[in-house]
């Protein structure tokens, strides 16, 4: 790949392998998006059909050769959200601008807005990333998003200062 460097094919030859179950030197389409997220990309559910990932197993595999593109064309994609985006994202729940937020609308937001949620994953998020509601309701957001992001959580809860 001439637009990949040679760790970065490292990186992808190891990810590829992971996934590779079967050690045949092949994925099943339907773990591209593990695949590429293992590698640090954070491709949305559109995306990954875009690229060539299935919905259903057994469907579509892919040889190294396939992916390796597939992951240079992901590396490149700038329409996928980071970190920084999300926090200015939950500034606008954030009505005292205090860091916090209702709880009910994290919820809400998850089931409802972009790559929507189901209510078990939902639960599942809140119950693994999201610190307990204080008395009124509120919960900090920036902790929150720091553990979706796998990012350390700050020991000072300021979302206006990066």
């Amino acid at each position: 790949m001439a637009d990949l460097g040679d760790k970065d094919v490292e990186k992808a030859t190891f990810a590829f392998g992971i996934y590779d179950f079967d050690g045949v030197g092949t994925v099943d389409a339907i773990h591209l998006g593990d695949c590429l997220r293992a590698l640090g990309l954070n491709p949305t559910q559109a995306n990954i059909e875009k690229l060539g990932g299935t919905k259903k197993k057994g469907e579509k595999q892919l040889t190294l050769e396939e992916f390796l593109p597939i992951y240079s064309q992901a590396k490149k994609d700038k329409d996928v959200g980071v970190y920084e985006d999300f926090v200015e994202c939950l500034k606008l729940y954030d009505k005292q601008e205090n860091g916090l937020m209702v709880g009910a609308e994290l919820h809400h937001i998850l089931l409802s807005l972009g790559e929507k949620l189901s209510d078990k994953e939902c639960d599942e998020v809140l119950k693994d990333c999201m610190d307990p509601e204080d008395e009124d309701g509120m919960i900090p957001y920036v902790p929150f998003l720091a553990r979706i992001c796998e990012r350390p959580v700050p020991d000072q809860i300021d979302p206006f200062i990066k």
